[in-house]
């Protein structure tokens, strides 16, 4: 994801670094519990953990020549380690590595939003309390229904997000799994209690059953939560924004001093944060359909997923994590104009008190159909 829908944090555990740093110490992790097991002698498991390390720049150049980057980064472990090499990825493949990695990542990430979610919902609390008894028209349809406040608008908002920490929170677990069993996921060549330690060590379970790969299902899961996420994003985003057009005015993004809203236009205060979380939505939307298609596998593993994930994965995660930040920031800098919602909500005389004078005339003795008539001849002529 390109730095300006990203931040820091969360750019880092999904960078090369982070992840060779996770592939080295699952391998060393590995070497350790295979010494303790007498698989492997304790002084080779010692050199490996002390002179394990990896240079980027050459795992790329070689991996120009074997097309592999697995085993580009062996070679380069090696070239480190030494003899005792020979014992790293023993009874290990590829996907060992880069599936447990992947739910370190998504582990971490998921982390990452969730802290972002309750400092969301903590704004929305905070502005939701202060205009709870701000009153507005509700809308439906795109046209006046009957008063709310804004306060409880806001406290819709609050209520949504906090299903969306509950379905993160759920979706963590299903994707805090690793696998250390091999080839076609048979542990033929590796003892399960190997793939125990290093799963728990990294707060990981092992999978319950693998093939060569953890099941696509759980990606899909995290995917399409994150999806959910974002267009409950979208959703607000898209009600600010209409809030915010010219002939309603009810709320209206923070604008700076110095800021600008049109090249051709001075006069414009775009609603471009609302705009900019719209469009980013429907990427991370987008990365969710791929998620699923890539459940679909052949037998006990083929790579169609594989390309695909090293996009939608970080991308999805950096684009949520940043579009969970600027909608805080929208919200905590909102400008609300109490006066405009007045002026709004008197703008049809009173229209809005037709379902309590339909009330009133049937438990006055009139029948529904007779009362719902003269209630809407009289609000027509209105």
């Amino acid at each position: 994801m390109i730095a300006r829908y990203s931040r820091p944090e969360m750019r880092a555990i999904w960078s090369d670094q982070r992840k060779f740093e996770i592939w080295l110490e699952i391998e060393t992790i590995a070497c350790d519990a295979m010494s303790r097991l007498g698989l492997i002698p304790k002084e080779d498991a010692a050199v490996i953990r002390k002179k394990g390390k990896f240079e980027i720049n050459e795992i790329n150049e070689i991996e120009k020549r074997t097309n592999h980057d697995v085993i580009a980064f062996l070679e380069n472990v090696a070239s480190y380690v030494g003899p005792a090499a020979r014992w790293i990825h023993q009874g290990l493949t590829s996907s060992d590595i880069l599936d447990t990695t992947l739910a370190v990542q998504m582990m971490q990430s998921a982390k990452i939003l969730s802290d972002d979610l309750a400092a969301l919902r903590k704004i929305i609390g905070k502005q939701a309390r202060k205009y709870k008894k701000t009153p507005m028209i509700g809308r439906s349809h795109g046209i006046h229904a009957e008063p709310i406040t804004f306060g409880l608008k806001l406290a819709l908002m609050f209520d949504e997000f906090g299903r969306a920490e509950e379905r993160l929170a759920q979706t963590r677990e299903r994707i805090r799994v690793g696998k250390l069993s091999g080839a076609v996921g048979t542990h033929a060549h590796l003892d399960p209690r190997i793939e125990r330690e290093v799963c728990e060590k990294l707060g990981l379970r092992p999978a319950t059953i693998s093939t060569q790969i953890v099941q696509r299902d759980r990606h899909a899961e995290f995917l399409t939560t994150l999806a959910l996420i974002a267009s409950s994003i979208d959703r607000w985003a898209t009600e600010f924004r209409h809030l915010q057009r010219t002939e309603v005015l009810e709320v209206e993004e923070f604008f700076g001093e110095g800021q600008k809203g049109s090249s051709a236009m001075p006069h414009k205060r775009n609603p471009i944060t609302g705009e900019r979380l719209s469009g980013l939505a429907r990427v991370v939307r987008g990365n969710a359909l791929v998620a699923l298609e890539n459940v679909a596998l052949w037998h006990e593993r083929d790579i169609s997923h594989s390309s695909a994930e090293r996009i939608i994965l970080p991308d999805s995660c950096m684009l949520l994590d940043y579009m969970l930040l600027k909608l805080r920031e929208l919200v905590g800098g909102l400008r609300v104009y109490p006066e405009n919602m007045k002026r709004n909500l008197e703008m049809t005389k009173g229209l809005y008190f037709s379902q309590s004078i339909l009330l009133a005339l049937t438990r006055a003795g009139l029948a529904r159909k007779t009362a719902y008539e003269a209630v809407q001849r009289a609000a027509m002529k209105t």
